[in-house]
């Protein structure tokens, strides 16, 4: 088939309208690819809240009430293990502008309070421990300061110089590596024990509030 010289030149207001219309078509193509997505956001109101809130608030949102817990690690398992078989409960029982302490209920044994505080931008633990009669246990006060590389939501505490020489000098040698742990979200609150050769975990089911316990020794 012979084409005519003038076949494409013949119509060229047509031609010029076709050129823009592609030209159009491609721009409208380029505006419409993926772009990237934003972080998801915390699936509920709850995580949200605690997304935005520091360490001690976190568990300011929990004072007063308190939460039954079971062991979900304890290894290696000890024949006088103190906690096989009882029923344990944290009550986070005082909360004022730099401190939370959260009472630690082991069957009526009622001598165990973690001590939350703040220093520098980061959270201090440390267990206060008692007799029944309200004086100190001979190992109380001991425990660390956050540990930085964390994940979100998970805080460490390595022991710190003043936990070390306490453990030395009652003939605990065996806890001078110890690194303590919570863990915490708007479902669950978790504790956590570890060193070398020893992991101890117990959950706390933040769903289900329970009756505040009986104060602690000391209180």
């Amino acid at each position: 088939m012979t084409t005519h010289p003038s076949q494409y030149s013949r119509h060229p207001i047509t031609a010029r309208r076709a050129c823009l219309a592609a030209a159009f078509a491609l721009a409208l193509s380029a505006c419409a690819a993926p772009s990237v997505k934003p972080s998801a956001a915390p699936p509920n109101a709850a995580d949200a809240a605690m997304a935005v809130a520091d360490p001690l608030q976190r568990l300011r949102l929990l004072c007063g009430k308190a939460y039954v817990g079971r062991i979900v690690t304890d290894t290696p398992k000890s024949a006088d293990d103190p906690f096989a078989g009882k029923r344990l409960v944290m009550h986070v029982r005082e909360c004022t502008g730099d401190a939370i302490r959260v009472p630690f209920h082991v069957g009526d044994d009622r001598s165990r309070t973690w001590v939350f505080t703040e220093h520098d931008g980061k959270l201090r633990l440390k267990h206060d421990h008692r007799h029944a009669d309200g004086s100190d246990d001979a190992l109380t006060m001991y425990g660390g300061d956050q540990r930085a590389d964390t994940a979100y939501g998970r805080y460490e505490f390595p022991a710190d110089d003043y936990s070390k020489t306490m453990f030395r000098n009652q003939g605990r040698e065996v806890s001078v590596p110890n690194v303590w742990a919570i863990e915490i979200d708007d479902k669950r609150f978790v504790y956590e024990l570890a060193r070398p050769g020893r992991l101890f975990r117990v959950e706390f089911d933040l769903t289900r509030p329970v009756p505040a316990p009986p104060p602690p020794w000391g209180d």
